[in-house]
């Protein structure tokens, strides 16, 4: 079928279903007229009323021409991914394929379409994952430790939280009657995930065993209830991730390893639970999910580890097996795309963040790779035709690209090159520091790779994994890498201040996209407005909202939805 006639039928296709759940028809945010922000004091005038009409103005101002309306939204997150964890990742997957690194492209570097997000959050210059990720999936932005709730609410407070739950996306895509799913290499109750279902002032309440007693009594549940017990439709059709203990009851014994079990302290089996849904599977192994016949699963739970997956690096020496994160993108697609109506997922590369904050460039880079590849399934598996792909991080971190080293110099190494921007011949040797030191390419501000001693490790390079709670300062100096292989995986790059984790960094990250609504994707966006381009160019998801009072005369959503409200529409 030609192209053109596709995205017709598909075109109409988004129509009708619009058109169905009671949503006006969908037409181009470019058609609409401008909407208006009213100004405010900031941030004290800030609200999430407010919020959300600012992201849905900056995403209908953003919006160019006409454009095809997306059948399916995939979501990519890569927790921490910062545009020099970019940079340096590409130039790793080019060197470790013999190729030029400095040219090379991940999978979404070769996305049409980019723009840069601001990632503050309410309260905070520098973000966590759960106010980014919630202002994300959203439309509206909050305060640091809250997933799904506005900044309204006190952190750790359940009672306070109740009537500022925020609706998500893939919430609205099930009120809409598409599959949902959320997969990662965290555990899947962890901020990111959880931003996608969840609702609670603290991000922490992964399991009932962490809920404090008032919150118990004020009626809230942990993140891994609320996933089993997601209360719209037939609920999620997808989760795979880490988190195994989360699931089972307390003491009951973990499948993989004999020394470990649940955490549950209600006693529930929440596999068993997850079972009980129609044409449904619960895998725990990379074994178990290949055998799947997936004609037969239309509600698919994978929990490969206790808590968080093993790295790429270490993936190997699983002992049952674990999937890579493309190979769970595969199988999560081939779980959704049965629907006809469509669907949403949201992919987390996870342990980019674990790894940087470990202070551990090597890792950091295997998993951005690893995430690239999941990337690269999703495109191999869709249609730029009727399928968005949205890239992006949640926040940044600390790692610094620095020196003058030479083109093809490897990115884990020692830099060679010029001394600084005005030597132009520069040298064959070691580049050397103000000490006659040399130095690595790739740094953090912060971190456990600070070389003064610790009760952990003693003064000099430091070694993966290195958590520590006391350090001393540098007493002989900085050390003489020349003796250090610094490419070694385990090798802690240098680091400015000592920190038992590394920190998180208050800059910009990227955004890159394909497929119908991408071209809204440009300049320089609120997070939050992230959210809105999706939801501007996703008739299902569109027509969801304005289902719950939320959109303009245009059919533009311009109002968050009650969390009651969505509730109600699904008959709970």
């Amino acid at each position: 079928m030609p192209t053109f006639l596709r995205r017709a039928l598909s075109g109409a296709v988004a129509l009708l279903l619009a058109a169905c759940a009671g949503a006006p028809a969908a037409t181009a945010p470019s058609a609409h007229a401008p909407i208006e922000v009213p100004a405010i004091a900031r941030p004290a005038g800030e609200t999430a009323a407010w919020w959300f009409r600012a992201g849905a103005a900056a995403a209908a101002a953003n919006a160019i021409g006409a454009q095809p309306q997306a059948k399916n939204v995939i979501v990519f997150l890569g927790d921490g991914m910062s545009i020099p964890t970019i940079a340096a990742a590409h130039v790793f997957a080019g060197q470790r394929l013999g190729v030029d690194g400095e040219s090379y492209r991940l999978s979404f570097e070769r996305f049409p379409f980019t723009a840069l997000s601001r990632t503050y959050e309410t309260n905070l210059q520098t973000p966590d994952s759960a106010g980014t990720m919630t202002a994300i999936m959203t439309g509206v932005k909050t305060q640091a430790g809250f997933i799904g709730v506005d900044q309204a609410a006190r952190r750790g407070d359940c009672a306070s939280a109740q009537g500022h739950e925020l609706v998500t996306a893939l919430e609205l895509a099930k009120l809409a009657g598409q599959s949902v799913g959320a997969i990662t290499t965290t555990r899947v109750t962890h901020a990111t995930p959880a931003a996608t279902y969840g609702h609670l002032p603290e991000r922490n309440w992964e399991v009932d065993a962490e809920l404090p007693a008032a919150a118990r009594a004020a009626g809230c549940k942990d993140f891994a209830a609320q996933l089993v017990d997601f209360p719209i439709g037939d609920g999620l059709n997808v989760a795979m991730g880490g988190g195994r203990s989360e699931f089972l009851p307390a003491g009951a014994p973990d499948p993989e390893y004999p020394g470990k079990a649940g955490r549950r302290r209600d006693r529930r089996d929440l596999t068993a639970a997850w079972l009980r849904k129609p044409a449904s599977a619960y895998v725990w192994n990379a074994r178990q999910l290949a055998a799947l016949d997936y004609a037969r699963v239309d509600h698919l739970l994978g929990l490969f580890e206790p808590s968080h997956m093993r790295y790429e690096h270490e993936r190997a020496q699983d002992p049952a097996g674990e999937p890579s994160l493309a190979e769970m993108t595969r199988a999560a697609l081939r779980v959704l795309q049965k629907n006809p109506r469509g669907y949403f997922l949201m992919v987390e590369g996870g342990r980019i963040d674990h790894a940087l904050h470990a202070g551990n460039a090597y890792r950091a880079l295997d998993e951005t790779v690893a995430f690239a590849d999941a990337v690269q399934a999703a495109v191999e598996m869709t249609s730029a035709d009727d399928t968005l792909i949205v890239v992006t991080a949640d926040h940044s971190h600390t790692m610094t690209f620095a020196g003058y080293p030479a083109r093809g110099n490897p990115i884990l190494g020692l830099v060679r090159g010029p001394a600084d921007s005005y030597d132009e011949e520069g040298g064959a040797g070691l580049t050397r520091d103000a000490l006659g030191l040399p130095y690595t390419t790739l740094g953090f501000a912060s971190g456990p790779g600070y070389t003064g001693a610790t009760d952990r490790q003693p003064e000099g390079p430091k070694h993966f994994p290195h958590e520590y709670r006391t350090a001393q300062g540098i007493r002989d100096g900085r050390p003489d890498l020349a003796k250090v292989d610094t490419a070694d995986p385990d090798y802690l790059q240098e680091a400015t201040h000592p920190m038992p984790s590394e920190t998180h960094g208050g800059e910009d990250v990227a955004i890159f996209a394909r497929g119908p609504g991408a071209a809204a994707f440009h300049g320089e966006l609120e997070q939050n407005a992230i959210f809105h381009v999706i939801t501007q160019h996703d008739p299902a998801i569109r027509g969801a909202l304005c289902r719950l009072g939320g959109c303009d005369a245009d059919g533009v959503p311009v109002s968050p939805p009650s969390y009651r409200a969505l509730l109600d529409a699904a008959g709970r």
